[in-house]
């Protein structure tokens, strides 16, 4: 007897009592369970790195000869053409909770700014009522939660009257779940009603896009390309007329943005080529003398660092939904509290048992010209996934201080160092093309500027 029938039919019993455990047996995908068994479990061996590849290729930051310099520019005014007619949507993966920074609740509800304590949500939100008022467009925002914290987000949006986006143009929805087995494959029970269940990874998103309706909706729109950014990066610019126009440009089904590493060793997915494909090989996978090896000028040649920024194209979505395209599962061992035969709960203390789960970035290869532009990370990253130190919620607010600093700085509005500068999203100055700037200030006090508005 195979594993899956093994598997339904020891659930369907088990499950005759309990009508909870029957709607989960009777929703579950099981053709999807067995391509991820295949793939995880029994020929789990069979997926490594790829055999022949190298470092990507990447748009630099900053054009770097004439010609690139016109297609720059070229490439900017294409792109604010996509978002003033309406082509563009905002994603948001938004499926985290705030625990490991001591925070109880969806992580997109928690405070991040210096001053105001405004929430991710809110940054995000007020950035696209910016754009949306720049552009005299309406921009759709689609947000993905987890299956645990969908309720709590909806509500979080509802009580602050969805910041003014309207109602209408959000679209919240969940993420998938996949069962977790042991390592020969037999489904665990986390209670005698429940499957253990855990979410499919963030490559869930485009598959959520799809099952929720979010991508018929985006046809009925016509959006035609999808922003992706996951909600702990309060830096990142939602909308990037230069890496959109770029991406259209270049007809690219999916393009990303890179951050030049800080070393060898740094904890983001490293870009690669095999040959003109692109995909993203983890920081814990690539080989150290892979990691170690340097161009003729001393950088390290795998340089390019993903911050999971990406735009994609609607049309290469609907793939995944035709299944012409189909993303691979990813092995995650770890530990699950499970009812054993006797109904007894064990809690293991080493890993049991294997989670399932897609990454975003593996649709890279599938994609037909790939594209990467360099990011700035002063300015784009500053991720709050720590409670404490690198990437944590007072290095992010540091930096959120610093961009600050350095854009009154260009415009000749030099304020101490030490004063803590906010500056509302919805007027954010990456918007504005001018040198000349007024700025009128709310809640000035000695050491504190809070930037609401700029007028030209």
């Amino acid at each position: 007897m195979d594993i899956i029938e093994k598997n339904k039919q020891r659930m369907f019993k088990l499950s005759s009592q309990s009508p909870h455990l029957a709607k989960q047996v009777e929703e579950l995908d099981w053709s999807e369970l067995e391509s991820a068994l295949e793939e995880c479990i029994f020929n789990k061996n069979e997926i490594g790195l790829p055999k022949d590849y190298g470092p990507a290729t990447y748009f630099p930051l900053l054009p770097e000869s004439t010609e690139q310099n016109e297609l720059y520019k070229k490439a900017y005014q294409h792109g604010e053409s996509l978002i003033r007619a309406g082509k563009t949507a905002a994603f948001t993966v938004a499926g985290g909770q705030g625990t490991r920074l001591g925070y109880d609740g969806p992580k997109g509800t928690l405070p991040v700014t210096p001053i105001k304590k405004k929430t991710l949500f809110q940054l995000f939100a007020e950035q696209i009522l910016g754009l949306s008022e720049k552009y005299e467009i309406i921009i759709p925002w689609y947000i993905m939660c987890s299956p645990l914290n969908l309720h709590a987000t909806v509500t979080h949006f509802r009580e602050n009257n969805f910041y003014g986006l309207g109602e209408e143009n959000l679209r919240f929805f969940a993420q998938g779940v996949m069962p977790a087995t042991d390592f020969e494959g037999n489904l665990l029970l986390a209670s005698m009603d429940s499957l253990a269940l855990s979410p499919n990874g963030h490559g869930g998103s485009l598959k959520a896009l799809i099952d929720s309706g979010s991508i018929a909706d985006m046809a009925k729109r016509g959006i035609e390309h999808v922003s992706y950014f996951q909600v702990d990066n309060p830096l990142v610019t939602i909308l990037n007329p230069l890496f959109i126009g770029l991406h259209d440009l270049q007809k690219s089904d999916m393009s990303s943005r890179s951050l030049t590493k800080t070393g060898p060793f740094e904890k983001l997915g490293n870009f690669v080529s095999i040959g003109d494909r692109v995909t993203i090989i983890e920081y814990s996978d690539l080989p150290e003398e892979k990691a170690l090896e340097t161009e003729d000028d001393g950088r390290i040649k795998y340089r390019a660092g993903s911050p999971a920024i990406h735009v994609l194209r609607c049309d290469f979505i609907e793939q995944f939904a035709r299944g012409e395209n189909k993303l691979p599962y990813h092995r995650a061992e770890k530990k699950v509290s499970f009812i054993n035969e006797k109904g007894e709960l064990i809690e293991p203390h080493e890993p049991n048992a294997v989670k399932f789960e897609t990454f975003v970035f593996d649709a890279l290869p599938m994609a037909k010209n790939p594209l990467i532009l360099e990011a700035d990370r002063r300015e784009e990253f500053s991720p709050v996934k720590n409670k404490t130190g690198v990437d944590s919620l007072e290095s992010s607010m540091e930096d959120q201080i610093k961009k600050a600093h350095r854009w009154l700085s260009q415009h000749n509005l030099s304020i101490p160092e030490n004063t803590t500068i906010e500056i509302c999203p919805r007027s954010y100055p990456s918007f504005v093309d001018t040198e000349k700037i007024d700025l009128q200030e709310e809640d000035l006090t000695e050491d504190k500027i809070y930037l609401t508005k700029f007028s030209v």
